[in-house]
């Protein structure tokens, strides 16, 4: 997972359109904390839309 936090929301924003239904099935299974992404990306500006599956 990148450390960047403007290049983490660019991969996890992918995965989740091209591969994970949900946050929750992304952070399972890369098996990171769900709170502790969403903090990172939070602080750039960026809080996740389940409606959407994506952090805008």
């Amino acid at each position: 997972m990148p450390k960047d936090p403007v290049i983490l929301l660019s991969y996890v924003n992918t995965q989740l359109r091209d591969f994970y239904p949900s946050l929750e099935e992304f952070c399972k299974a890369m098996s990171v904390s769900s709170d502790g992404l969403q903090k990172t990306l939070k602080t750039i500006g960026y809080v996740y839309d389940a409606e959407k599956n994506q952090f805008s």
